[in-house]
């Protein structure tokens, strides 16, 4: 809110008021200068009578309206001109702004006039003009808070009732209806102060600031601008709101260019300094903006230059060129790789169930007739006399099952007699013929499977599956720029890159067959070691990382694949499949185990894996019965030929689990070999036969599968601690035979006992039996 300035007080014209709260009645906005002009002559003093009228008048009009707040505009308006009528009262006064505005010195006239008339003037007038106000009704009250509604939205402020807005032609019905009403309910006087106009805020802003600096001759002007402010407040203005504020623009204008302001003293010396001040400034800046745009200029040229050198520089071209195509060479072969690799474990799985179906053929084939054999031996063990009898009640499929196993027999001791070997034991062979039908079918199914294997990568160009081809590559990369290459760590990559194309060349690869290819004539056995012999003579380094891919491709592809065989499809019990896989196994885990800390892992795997198949069979496929001397002693009884074909089957396992002598520990192995086989079933199996030619044969064969290398001690004179069941039973043998003079059968137990470093009891059995003449024997041997 402004500053209120100081008050000059002044008496006004046709300033009442009636102490009920009436209301003044003002002229229109319209009337004109010259009705205000002639108000002093309306005012003038009147006759006794005509107050004496006035007076009763407005004792009625108090008494007759008080209470009556239902009464119609209408009443009051004819009120109003019987009273101008009936008496000669003055009319009320009329307060125009806008002609206040334009002539100031009509204000000065009326201080003048009103300091001049006497208080009871005043008072008679304010009993004259008391005597026409009217109580307003409910909607003169309504109309006139709707017009000043319009009126506030017509100033120059911001609303703070944000919700209701008008727009023109809102306001000009407004007017139009404004205009229709009665004049009398025009002049209501607001209750409350009206929100100031930012104009009126600045011209009381700018009114504060000069009123300190002013002289005492504004002081006149000023008042009438504080005044005119109060009268805007109390005066609704419905027309001439421009007029109304052009004295207020005029009068601001005229102080913010006041001439009285005093301002600062200035010289041609302080605008020089500024100027200089300015101007340093300026070049400053300039400096800073060329020093700015030089070095954009260096820049410029320096990338330019850059680009130049780039781009003439052959190597770099060349280079680039290289890396850009070794990246998609790269990707192009890892997307093959990895849109071909489901179709390689389709192949890869179904090639190993097809010789998983086989091996479990034979399993069981082996398992079905031990089965019925034994049981059918045992019925005949315990009723001897009806073994006839006996043998025609056996049911179909135990007779039908004994007759194939015999058959079987029958043709490879045929076949054994055409090639001249006629020291084969019946026991000893693998076992795994197939029938005709069998044979048919598994040839159609692997080479159906081979058929598709081939299609594989027929619609590869062959530098995206010979493994040459791409290590071929790689080696351009490591003659070209070794740093890049060794820095990114390809002798890691190249396995991952090879693990498909090399599981797809040993899709046909069957480690268990006598006549299977050996790793070191595949060709990517052969192209790997070329790309490993070219890397030592390129780089010159002993510890190259090329030298481990070798080691790694083997222990991440071909081992896995060599567990999968040994725990689903290896025999022990055929010696075949024994010795071929242990030829493998020697060969990948002696001669190539350059990466240790892998290689062994891989390893300790593979050996793991082997045992535990080895177990597996001691305890599913051993079985040597014990049968009553009288039922065995004849050699041709159906007892004796089991028992025979058993015992050689154990023994035959015992051989070719001691094939892995240097592959599994000696503890491991001893404790396979000699603890749970030789000990457990061989040795029992010995004891309940009868001394002679055949125990020695088997002793002596016994003696033949034992490793040398477990006696290879000059020093040793007592042998391994698991043999020394074996030792007391030739002892035993030993025994008998001298006392039936068996003489040759007893150099043949002593030349075992030599053989397994038993010294110290052959010499003691040579002293007790006094055989001297074997001495020399023992001598031989130290």
């Amino acid at each position: 809110m402004a500053h209120r300035p100081k008050r000059t007080f002044r008496p006004r014209r046709a300033d009442s008021s009636d102490s009920d709260g009436a209301q003044e009645t003002f002229a229109e906005p319209g009337a004109t200068g010259e009705q205000a002009a002639r108000d002093p002559a309306v005012e003038g003093p009147s006759s006794g009578r005509g107050h004496a009228e006035v007076a009763e008048l407005l004792r009625r009009g108090r008494g007759r309206h008080r209470g009556r707040a239902w009464a119609s505009s209408r009443h009051a308006a004819r009120a109003a001109p019987r009273l101008d009528e009936s008496s000669d009262v003055p009319e009320s006064r009329m307060v125009d702004l806008s002609a206040d505005e334009e002539d100031g010195e009509h204000h000065s006239s009326e201080s003048k006039d009103d300091q001049s008339s006497s208080p009871n003037s005043s008072r008679t007038l304010e009993d004259e003009f008391s005597s026409v106000v009217n109580i307003p009704d409910a909607a003169v009250m309504q109309a006139t808070y709707r017009k000043c509604k319009l009126a506030r939205a017509q100033e120059d402020y911001i609303s703070l009732d944000v919700k209701h807005t008008f727009t023109n032609s809102g306001m000009k019905k407004n007017s139009e209806d404004s205009e229709s009403e009665p004049d009398d309910f025009k002049d209501i006087m607001p209750f409350t102060p009206k929100p100031q106009t930012l104009r009126q805020r600045m011209a009381e802003e700018t009114t504060t600031r000069n009123e300190e600096t002013s002289d005492d001759s504004q002081d006149e002007k000023t008042q009438d601008i504080w005044e005119q402010q109060q009268m805007r407040k109390a005066v609704k203005i419905t027309k001439g709101q421009d007029i109304d504020l052009s004295y207020s623009h005029e009068s601001q204008t005229v102080k913010k260019f006041d001439a009285s302001i005093s301002f600062p003293p200035v010289s041609l010396e302080i605008i020089k300094k500024k100027l200089n001040t300015r101007l340093t400034l300026l070049q400053d800046t300039h400096r800073s903006h060329l020093r700015e745009y030089e070095k954009y200029i260096q820049d410029i040229k320096s990338s330019k230059s850059t680009i130049q050198n780039l781009e003439n520089s052959s190597n770099q071209t060349l280079s680039f060129k290289f890396y850009k195509s070794m990246k998609i060479y790269v990707e192009n072969l890892i997307d093959c790789l990895n849109e071909k690799i489901i179709s390689i474990q389709e192949i890869e799985s179904a090639m190993h169930a097809l010789l998983l179906k086989q091996a479990m053929i034979f399993m069981k084939r082996r398992q079905d007739e031990l089965k019925h054999e034994s049981a059918y031996l045992q019925q005949l063990s315990c009723k001897p006399e009806t073994s006839i009898n006996k043998s025609l009640a056996m049911d179909e499929k135990t007779q039908w099952i004994l007759e194939e196993a015999e058959s079987r027999r029958a043709r490879r001791r045929q076949a054994r007699v055409l090639s001249g070997n006629c020291t084969h034991e019946e026991g000893t062979s693998s076992d795994d013929e197939l029938s005709s039908a069998d044979m048919i079918d598994f040839q159609k199914s692997q080479g159906d499977i081979l058929q598709d294997h081939k299609k594989i990568f027929e619609d590869v160009h062959s530098d995206f599956c010979n493994i040459q081809n791409i290590l071929l590559k790689f080696r351009q990369w490591r003659e070209k720029f070794p740093d890049s290459y060794y820095e990114a760590f390809i002798s890691l990559c190249i396995p991952k890159l090879l693990n498909p194309l090399i599981r797809f060349q040993l899709i046909d690869w069957n480690p268990l067959k006598f006549d299977s290819i050996g790793l070191k004539q595949m060709p990517w056995f052969t192209s790997i070691e070329e790309f490993i012999d070219c890397s030592m003579e390129d780089s010159k380094k002993e510890d190259s990382s090329d030298k481990k891919i070798l080691s790694t491709v083997i222990n991440k592809t071909v081992i896995p694949r060599l567990i999968g065989f040994v725990e689903f499809i290896w025999d022990p019990l055929s010696t075949t499949q024994t010795t071929s896989l242990v030829t493998q196994c020697r060969m990948i885990l002696e001669e190539h185990s350059t990466c240790e800390n892998e290689v062994n892992k891989g390893k300790q795997d593979l050996l793991k894996s082997i045992v535990s198949r080895m177990k597996k069979a001691i305890e599913d496929d051993v079985f040597i019965p014990l049968y009553p001397k009288s039922a065995v002693e004849n050699r041709t009884s159906p007892h004796s030929k089991f028992q025979e074909r058993q015992f050689w089957s154990g023994l035959k396992l015992f051989g070719n689990i001691l094939l892995w002598n240097e592959l599994l520990p000696e503890d491991t192995l001893q404790e396979l070999g000699l603890g749970k086989l030789l000990n457990r079933y061989l040795i029992i199996a010995l004891l309940n036969a009868i001394p002679g030619p055949d125990v020695v044969k088997k002793c002596s064969q016994i003696a033949a599968y034992l490793p040398e290398k477990w006696f290879q001690n000059s020093a040793m004179r007592t042998s391994i601690p698991q043999l020394e069941n074996f030792i007391q039973f030739l002892l035993q043998s030993a025994r008998k035979l001298s006392r039936n003079e068996i003489r040759d059968e007893v150099k043949e137990i002593i030349l075992i006992l030599v053989k397994i470093k038993a010294l110290n009891q052959a010499e003691s059995f040579i002293e007790e039996c006094h055989l001297d003449h074997l001495r020399s024997v023992i001598k031989e041997f130290e």
